[in-house]
């Protein structure tokens, strides 16, 4: 490794080891682990902090801005600076050492947010800073967005959002985290694809509640209110929101479709026909596929009473609802209480944001980014429109821009998907340092 790629590491593991973990309770948060950060950026990024203007806005998310020739149709690269919870004893190596393990290509780094996302925030700033090194002025502003409580507000990037609305700033181009370089998601397709998300699920959170007046557990009503709960949730998974195929999905897969072995090719390349039936196969094919073709709904938390022998006076089951484009928060708790089908189950949205407007897949933007990713991640990667599964800071730019598109520089295996918001995320280096030249050509580009 040469030794600017080498220093660029050490920037990368000395940023991944402050644990700025964000909480819905903000109340957990330490927040001189975000001070900490701040003051590492400046120290290790100083011609940035020299030529950018930088303001902290909505108590600790920060927002730079890269004069250009020209002001008008800026370009705003995101990421935060946020990380979820661990749980240290699941991980193989300490979740926030930056451990480096392998060698040669195969060399990656074990940290939480490796990948989600201070891998893309740290990428950003190692490309502007080279470039203000070099004395490069881009030719049109670039502004740089980095929250600090994506993982669960996101109020940091909406407080952002309302002062470049403020100024009357309309980008031409927003980036944020989102799809990857892969391969094997799509069956059939012999190639790497880098999946951009054009737009993201909206999201919904459902409280499903059972009350009765409670008591001692030795003489249970015949129908308590954690039963009541639990018919209720079986209804909700046992009936599963329609399957449906969005614009942005089939244009996937007649991207795609040159690319794909067998009569799958054939599927792909008529998919405004064979869409209906397909995408009642997908569900079957795993959770991805089967998150891109319908709004989702899981129960991730259940609470009851108080003790063992302790009869609940209010039994709540949390619903996380996914919303594809087309369904609404309206229409999704509609649904749900059809569903559920029980007076005396109360169904409540607690917190709710739609579905994000669809990003045009051609265009100058589009294309900006397409020849960014040729020039650096490959040749033979084949850039696709899709649809974001999770929830990203990126929502609040619909307000300004026309164009906001979620994608994450880096090739990443199934494995090191999976281990987002799990135990062991990481990141292969040589993938990592890729992610800082596609930065680089975006910007210049």
């Amino acid at each position: 490794m040469d030794p600017e790629a080498s220093a660029a590491l050490a920037r990368l593991r000395e940023l991944l080891r402050i644990p700025t973990v964000s909480y819905t309770d903000e109340s957990m948060i330490d927040w001189s682990s975000f001070d900490a950060f701040h003051a590492a950026l400046e120290r290790l990024y100083p011609e940035v902090h020299r030529v950018l203007e930088r303001e902290v806005i909505g108590g600790h998310s920060l927002l730079y801005r890269w004069r250009g020739a020209d002001a008008a149709d800026p370009l705003v690269l995101m990421a935060h600076m946020d990380v979820v919870p661990v749980v240290p004893s699941e991980w193989d190596h300490e979740p926030f050492a930056a451990d480096l393990v392998g060698e040669g290509e195969e060399q990656t780094i074990h940290a939480r947010g490796a990948v989600d996302d201070k891998g893309a925030l740290v990428a950003i700033l190692e490309a502007v800073e080279a470039l203000v090194a070099d004395g490069v002025t881009p030719a049109h502003d670039v502004y740089l967005s980095f929250g600090h409580n994506e993982e669960t507000a996101g109020g940091g990037a909406q407080a952002i959002v309302a002062v470049l609305e403020e100024r009357g700033i309309r980008p031409a181009l927003v980036l944020d985290e989102g799809g990857a370089v892969v391969d094997g998601v799509v069956p059939g397709v012999t190639v790497k694809t880098a999946m951009i998300g054009v737009a993201e699920r909206g999201v919904m959170t459902v409280h499903l509640t059972a009350r009765e007046q409670g008591g001692h557990a030795s003489t249970p009503p015949a129908d308590p209110a954690t039963a009541r709960l639990a018919r209720a949730v079986l209804r909700l998974h046992r009936r599963p929101f329609p399957t449906r195929l969005v614009a942005p999905v089939r244009a996937m897969f007649e991207t795609v479709a040159p690319y794909t072995r067998g009569p799958l090719q054939a599927v792909f390349r008529s998919i405004r026909y064979t869409g209906p039936a397909l995408v009642k196969v997908f569900p079957r094919l795993g959770p991805e596929l089967n998150a891109l073709v319908r709004t989702t709904a899981v129960v991730t938390e259940m609470a009851g009473a108080t003790g063992a022998n302790v009869l609940a006076t209010s039994a709540r089951a949390t619903v996380n609802v996914r919303l594809l484009p087309g369904d609404t928060v309206a229409s999704a708790h509609r649904r749900i209480r059809r569903i559920v089908a029980d007076r005396e189950v109360d169904v409540d949205v607690a917190w709710a944001s739609e579905a994000s407007p669809v990003s045009a897949w051609d265009g100058p933007a589009w294309g900006r980014l397409v020849a960014a990713g040729r020039a650096t991640l490959g040749a033979d990667v084949i850039a696709t429109p899709y649809i974001q599964l999770g929830a990203s800071d990126s929502r609040w730019f619909c307000a300004i821009s026309d164009n906001v598109y979620r994608f994450t520089p880096f090739h990443l295996s199934l494995s090191e998907r999976e281990a987002l918001h799990s135990h062991n995320e990481r990141i292969r280096v040589q993938v990592w340092l890729r992610g800082i030249a596609f930065y680089r050509a975006l910007i210049t580009g």
